[in-house]
């Protein structure tokens, strides 16, 4: 029989309504698988009740011959952005430690609805500020990746959903969730191996989800692939009267809706995302992907985006902007961490626990933010961001009246090793060179894993399109995972 823990969220939920198995030998499964990868440090918090409780109720369903719920069976991991009653949510940050929910986000709220249970809460970059899963304050995730060369340094999983990715490439849970402000979903699939779809901002509720830039953030399954990433996302999506930004629209049957087929359809290729020093296997790769989509009925045609360029300096102004004016609430007052020093005033307060509270990165993006937000600088750095901003969506809305779809790199390099970066955090914010504009602009995009470097690391494809057009993405990945047929997965040294 095949190892449960390889199977996917699809032939899991296939499996447990068919009786082939059933949903507490699954979780069972999984949370030893869980419980033996401690070295890769993905999860925060190991929740195995929460999980058998869901188990135990799909078994219960099935057993009394009641339909059962869409994700009845399917354990799943939690980023650690996402508020759990009852269960520790930090956002990986000191200033959140012991912080205990006594209210569910929306998109949690929503797939334990469906019957899914939590193996656990997932390691991730400090309140989502980050491209590696260095800044966690609970120690990097390590990704289950190594290079075949014999290397054995460490890697990056990608951020800031590293956990996520980690968690799902190395079969500790069928899928997980992810935000994505600037790429935290796509650059860490494309990092290993594996699917993730941020949709169009406002799909999913950020209600409940710790804020990093208001404006950008968006929820996002992470999947083995482009079918488990849809039944993920059907469940996670759909109206709240708690989030302002939440999209007042029916949530399509996207799995329903999948097709391999891109006859009819033109995919737009972005000439300024040919950047310089553009890694020969990125070109090689984004060429292949070219080819696929052309044999699955595609037509391809040139785009120009012409601001795309300016695209990650107006990102590292917006997004810091709006972490100044967000993280401001973590104070030492009402949750959270206090550092109250012996004969301390209220300011001395503040100062204190928000120096020992947060880590390096956020606090250099929350003085990039107060900077450009303070007087006699706000018309210069972040009104001029956000002309520029809108420029970018309409360079996206220009290009849509000569193609349905952009086909890009979703990352400038395979997975790094880690500290090869953190050292120099310009190189770093370069990871999202790809991913930034779509964010910008509030666009559907994911990444898919496309093949392998030449040091056997996996390499991803980005597909980008129209706003709600969640099933035109879904199926140009479709087409392009058939296509790539990829199937190398880690192998277990953890």
């Amino acid at each position: 029989m095949t190892d449960l823990t390889d199977l996917g969220v699809a032939a899991i939920r296939n499996g447990v309504r068919s009786g082939a198995f059933s949903a507490r030998e699954v979780t069972d499964a999984f949370i030893v698988k869980v419980s033996r990868a401690k070295a890769l440090n993905a999860f925060l918090v190991e929740t195995p009740d929460h999980a058998i409780a869901a188990a135990k109720e799909a078994d219960t369903a099935r057993a009394a011959g009641e339909v059962l719920k869409p994700l009845a069976g399917v354990p799943i991991g939690m980023k650690d952005l996402f508020c759990t009653k009852g269960v520790a949510s930090t956002a990986a940050s000191h200033i959140l430690e012991g912080f205990t929910p006594p209210y569910e986000s929306t998109v949690s709220g929503k797939l334990w609805d469906a019957g899914a249970g939590m193996l656990g809460k997932l390691n991730m970059d400090q309140f989502a500020m980050g491209s590696s899963n260095e800044t966690s304050a609970f120690g990097n995730v390590i990704s289950p990746w190594r290079r075949a060369d014999g290397g054995n340094a460490p890697l990056a999983p990608g951020g800031s959903s590293g956990g996520s990715s980690t968690a799902v490439a190395a079969r500790l849970c069928p899928a997980a969730t992810g935000t994505d402000t600037g790429g935290s979903i796509r650059q860490p699939a494309a990092f290993t191996g594996i699917s993730g779809i941020k949709p169009t901002y406002g799909r999913c509720s950020r209600w409940g989800v710790i804020a990093f830039a208001s404006s950008l953030d968006q929820a996002g399954p992470m999947a083995r692939d482009v079918r488990d990433c849809a039944i993920m996302l059907e469940v996670m999506s759909g109206f709240d009267p708690k989030d302002a930004t939440s999209l007042q629209l029916d949530v399509p049957k996207w799995e329903a809706g999948l097709s391999n087929s891109l006859i009819g359809k033109r995919i737009g290729i972005p000439k300024e995302y040919r950047v310089d020093n553009m890694p020969s296997e990125i070109e090689a790769l984004w060429q292949q992907g070219i080819d696929w989509a052309k044999d699955a009925g595609a037509e391809i045609v040139e785009v120009s985006l012409p601001h795309t360029k300016y695209a990650l300096p107006a990102y590292y102004i917006i997004a810091p902007a709006e972490a100044s004016s967000n993280l401001a609430r973590y104070d030492g007052v009402r949750y959270g961490l206090r550092d109250l020093p012996e004969g301390a005033n209220l300011q001395d307060m503040y100062a204190a626990t928000r120096a020992a509270g947060f880590g390096d990165e956020v606090k250099r993006r929350i003085m990039i933010g107060t900077y450009v937000l303070s007087a006699g600088f706000y018309d210069a750095y972040f009104t001029q961001a956000s002309k520029v901003r809108t420029l970018i969506a309409r360079d996206f809305e220009r290009a849509w009246e000569s193609c349905d779809l952009l086909l890009t790199p979703t990352a400038p390099s395979a997975a790094f090793a880690l500290g090869e970066k953190s050292a120099d955090p310009i190189a770093m914010y370069l990871n999202d060179v790809f991913t930034v504009p779509s964010s910008l602009a509030g666009l559907p995009a994911m990444s898919i894993p496309g093949g392998l470097d030449k040091a056997g690391l996996p390499l991803g494809l980005q597909i980008i399109g129209k706003p709600l057009d969640e099933q035109g993405v879904l199926n140009a990945g479709l087409a392009l995972e058939e296509r790539a047929g990829f199937v190398a997965r880690p192998e277990a040294w953890w």
